[in-house]
């Protein structure tokens, strides 16, 4: 019989001791955050500044959120971070007052005839095909 060599199994996603460090350390050891959120939920800026002891993580994703609304699935792609890790410092920063989970606007003024109207109008504009194939 000949031996074969033992070989590693593949490695797989967060099998990296150094990264599990670090997710460990940049969340202060939690794995949950706060609030619930989802990979959809989309942040803007809060009222107040953060503070002077902000991570690095944590302002780059302040300033990402600054720059635009953005949905919490691309700031953890744009920093690099675990989709937990990101959750917890949103919640984190959510506490603070740095961010926010904005509220759409109400219609308002706007009657919903008029909202059906403009989503029809955009729609034909974008399907310009479906409407000949529906009638």
């Amino acid at each position: 019989m000949t031996s074969r060599p033992r070989q590693e199994p593949l490695s797989r996603a967060g099998d990296d001791t150094g990264s599990i460090v670090r997710l460990y350390t940049v969340t202060d050891g939690r794995t949950r955050p706060r609030h619930h959120l989802n990979l959809q939920t989309v942040l803007g800026p809060g009222r107040r500044r953060p503070g002077p002891g902000l991570s690095a993580e944590s302002a780059q994703i302040v300033a990402l959120c600054r720059q635009r609304p953005c949905p919490l699935a691309e700031l953890a792609g744009t920093t690099g971070l675990h989709v937990t890790a990101v959750k917890v410092l949103v919640s984190d920063l959510i506490d603070a007052g740095a961010l926010k989970v904005p509220v759409p606007e109400a219609p308002g003024d706007r009657s919903e005839i008029q909202l059906l109207e403009s989503l029809s109008a955009h729609l034909k504009i974008k399907y310009p095909d479906a409407v000949a194939k529906a009638g």
